[in-house]
């Protein structure tokens, strides 16, 4: 029986995807029917995104699995219609971009680099920053990116803190879990990196209350997720002088609204969501590679587990 696979991402990048699933399938001997236009009963997998047509999933009632192609899952395991095996996207690609966003935002405040690429008038005299093994900094989400981005980080010599729910251990990072584990990393953070999925658990976590925990003057950098952070509490302790600098590429509501304060604020660097993306050439083995799997019968990778939200 031939294989069908539906391409249900951005209509737009249909025809990228394309190329790079059929070279995929190609290269690891999968032959299959791929298409963005199927009979929803003769579909076996699904290559999906969020953004893209499909919502209704209850038609495609021999689908083997959907196979995500972004790294978040919060959008997709809410859908009351899936039923169908659920993986998330993580790939060499996801990681390498994040690293290298998380890594040159974390130089960025360290070295103080806004004072001067912002100078208005001739200004001397500013005292040399620390070295990286001075400075203390905070991981919370020890999952592929955040392990990559805190990995990188130690390779810098920085003082690496990570946090999880549950225990892990990581060369070169000092690991905590927890509720005491996040207490003990918010008490020493100057830099704080979110990386923690969104979920009825994560929702909030940078409160009043843990925003204060921090070192005063402590920078917050977001790539993770939006509502991890209390706004309006980050707002206050921005004003207050409590947080130095916020680093936003998620939000609540994306794209951010025009008139959000965080645009304005002295103290807030706003980026549209570019953090990390999925690229299509490293995402298309990903894809095949769970469908080769799924025909051997092996398990497939990336797995979410709806109850956890991740």
């Amino acid at each position: 029986m031939s294989i069908n696979i539906l391409y249900a991402g951005n209509p737009s990048r249909w025809s990228i995807y394309q190329a790079e699933l059929r070279a995929s399938l190609a290269e690891a001997g999968v032959t299959a029917t791929l298409s963005c236009d199927l009979p929803a009963a003769e579909v076996d997998y699904i290559v999906y995104a969020p953004n893209g047509p499909l919502q209704d999933f209850s038609p495609f009632t021999r689908a083997k699995a959907v196979l995500g192609l972004w790294a978040g899952a919060e959008k997709v395991i809410a859908n009351q219609t899936l039923t169908q095996p659920y993986t998330r996207m993580v790939d060499r690609g996801l990681s390498e971009g994040m690293t290298e966003w998380v890594v040159g935002h974390v130089l960025r405040h360290h070295l103080g680099m806004d004072a001067d690429i912002t100078r208005t008038k001739p200004s001397w005299g500013r005292a040399a920053p620390p070295l990286a093994r001075d400075r203390r900094v905070g991981i919370l989400g020890l999952g592929v990116l955040g392990t990559a981005c805190a990995q990188a980080l130690a390779a810098l010599n920085f003082q690496v803190m990570g946090w999880s729910r549950r225990a892990k251990e990581i060369e070169g990072i000092c690991c905590h879990h927890a509720d005491a584990g996040l207490q003990d990393v918010l008490a020493q953070s100057e830099i704080l990196v979110l990386l923690l999925p969104d979920t009825s658990a994560t929702e909030n976590l940078l409160n009043g209350e843990r925003l204060a925990a921090l070192p005063r003057g402590a920078v917050i950098i977001n790539p993770g997720r939006g509502p991890l952070i209390d706004d309006q509490a980050l707002l206050a302790a921005l004003d207050e002088g409590q947080i130095a600098h916020a680093t936003l590429d998620v939000f609540r509501v994306e794209p951010l609204p025009d008139d959000h304060p965080y645009w304005a604020h002295p103290r807030v660097t706003v980026t549209p969501h570019i953090a990390s993306d999925t690229r299509p050439v490293s995402a298309a083995r990903v894809v095949v590679e769970n469908i080769r799997r799924s025909e051997a019968g092996e398990p497939l990778l990336h797995l979410v587990d709806r109850k956890a939200g991740y």
